[in-house]
């Protein structure tokens, strides 16, 4: 088969545009989030979760292992997850005793035991059973 070096270009010059193109964060963006249900550093237990901008990810079916179970994570820059005690993305506020309901955490490592919460520093280990992501 015979391919001419115009169509060969063509070809070269759309690749290279998608490729050099930088991808914004937008409404509808993805981002690929680690949880671990034991360390961050070394790795221990594991997964990256991949999401799809203000999408609630319940930790149901094959992510049911990780339900009440997550003690690290990590978020890539440019995004915000919010982390929920409560399958569907709920948990509003603070629940009965005071204690955070859900915690927003920007981009980093973060250990569950200490994050910032609604009422302070919380101790959120083990509490996640949904989140969601978005752009900031």
């Amino acid at each position: 088969m015979f391919i001419s070096q115009a169509l060969l270009f063509t070809i070269f010059a759309a690749i290279s545009v998608a490729v050099a193109s930088p991808v914004k964060p937008g409404t509808d963006a993805s981002v690929t989030v680690e949880v671990c249900t034991g360390g961050a550093n070394p790795p221990s237990g594991c997964v990256n979760v991949p999401t799809v901008s203000d999408s609630c990810v319940n930790l149901t079916g094959g992510l049911s292992f990780l339900n009440k179970e997550i003690s690290h994570a990590v978020i890539p820059g440019g995004f915000i997850c919010t982390f929920f005690e409560d399958f569907g993305c709920l948990g509003i506020g603070t629940g009965n005793g005071g204690t955070d309901r859900e915690v927003a955490l920007t981009q980093g490592t973060w250990s569950f035991f200490n994050v910032p919460g609604l009422a302070g520093p919380t101790d959120f280990n083990d509490l996640t059973s949904s989140f969601s992501c978005s752009p900031l």
